[in-house]
C-alpha cells in the first residue's frame, strides 16, 4: 500500500537508504559482494546514503516533522 501513497513511498525509500548505509558501515563485505543484479539495489542505496548523507539526513528530519506534526 506504500506504492499508492507518495509520502509512504518516500518514507520507505529513506528507511531503505539509511538501513543499507548503516549495514554497510558495520559489515562492508556483506553488501560489497552484491554490486550487480537484484541485490545490487541495496549496494546502490548504501552508496547513496554514504555520499549524500547530509541531504539524506535533512530529508529524514523533514519527513519526521511532516509525519509527526502535519498529519
Amino acid at each position: 500500500s506504500a506504492i499508492f501513497n507518495f509520502q509512504s513511498l518516500l518514507t520507505v525509500i529513506l528507511l531503505l537508504i539509511c538501513t543499507c548505509a548503516y549495514i554497510r558501515s558495520l559489515a562492508p563485505s556483506l553488501l560489497d559482494k552484491n554490486k550487480t543484479g537484484l541485490l545490487g539495489i541495496f549496494w546502490k542505496c548504501a552508496r547513496i546514503g554514504e555520499r549524500k548523507s547530509p541531504y539524506v539526513a535533512v530529508c529524514c528530519i523533514v519527513m519526521a516533522f511532516s509525519i509527526l506534526f502535519a498529519q
